[in-house]
């Protein structure tokens, strides 16, 4: 494909992104002019009309334009694949991994592997992201990933899952000194006499919490709400107010003390994602193999 065309295609997917001449040639950095009439040499050399300009609201694809469209973009994620494919390095002296997490994991997890990551490949490059789970899977989809770190449960289609441990949460509160013993464990309705500090609803860990207390009729009363792991453990040591944390968070905090909860909180299966048959660079199976062997080091819960 000439890049003429590989051209003409970023244009059309960015007048598509945008439903606009006018944005999508701001953001492509070209003049208005001339992205239309790339657009229309494009439309003549497939023959086909592929936006229709007559709407109100903006430009929009036509029926044709939707399907070229779908085409276009799972080319140009081929194409970029392919790119990656040829300058990969199987003996890791350098190489690139776009990974993203879901929040709670940099808390206690991302750390670690990436110190080990630059520990043996000092010439991987690592670009890391804390995103919701949803938008892990899509940016999976679209290629903007390499690989993600969430939990094991329904997947988007076209989403591989491998299950790494099984993650498990207690309550916390600030740690005693001198330190009394572990706690005695908690009925999950004494919940209700307890102010708590949680994570907003924006973390998958606040969507479990909610439905395990809604799930045994305990109506929390919530003092204060964070989108920040670290935030949250600071709230709490300084405080009487009691949170729901990851255990492998806990263990890492020794100002806080975890609190068995009776019934537990039903765990999580911690997973690796990729998207099925995409091309696995050896950066990305490093990061696999050690993730493995950290995994098995920690002691974590089998899944």
């Amino acid at each position: 494909m000439a890049a003429l065309e590989l051209r003409h295609l970023r244009y059309l997917l960015a007048v598509a992104e945008h439903a606009s001449f006018t944005r999508a040639a701001e953001e492509l950095r070209i003049s208005q002019p001339t992205l239309s009439q790339q657009i229309k040499q494009l439309e003549s050399t497939i023959g086909v009309q592929l936006l229709d300009r007559t709407g109100r609201s903006g430009v929009r694809l036509t029926d044709a334009g939707e399907i070229y469209v779908l085409h276009a973009r799972r080319a140009l994620r081929d194409l970029a694949a392919a790119e990656r494919a040829v300058h990969d390095v199987a003996d890791l002296s350098r190489g690139h991994l776009r990974l993203a997490v879901t929040p709670t994991f940099t808390a206690y997890l991302v750390g670690p592997l990436a110190a080990e990551l630059h520990a043996r490949h000092s010439g991987i490059t690592l670009d890391v992201k804390d995103m919701a789970q949803d938008r892990i899977e899509a940016g999976l989809l679209a290629d903007e990933l390499d690989l993600g770190i969430a939990f094991d449960g329904p997947h988007l289609p076209g989403i591989t899952a491998t299950p790494l441990y099984a993650e498990t949460l207690s309550l916390v509160t600030a740690a005693t000194v001198p330190a009394a013993g572990p706690h005695p464990p908690l009925s999950v309705t004494g919940l209700a006499d307890r102010q708590l500090a949680l994570l907003s609803g924006d973390f998958a860990t606040r969507g479990h919490i909610d439905a395990y207390l809604a799930g045994h009729r305990v109506r929390p009363r919530i003092a204060v709400e964070a989108n920040s792991v670290q935030t949250l453990t600071e709230i709490v040591r300084r405080t009487d107010l009691a949170t729901v944390l990851p255990d492998a968070v806990t263990e890492d905090h020794p100002h806080l003390a975890p609190v068995a909860l009776e019934p537990a909180l039903p765990t999580r299966t911690v997973a690796l994602l990729r998207r099925e048959n995409a091309y696995r660079s050896a950066a990305a199976g490093a990061f696999t193999r050690l993730t493995r062997e950290h995994v098995r080091a920690r002691g974590y819960t089998p899944a």
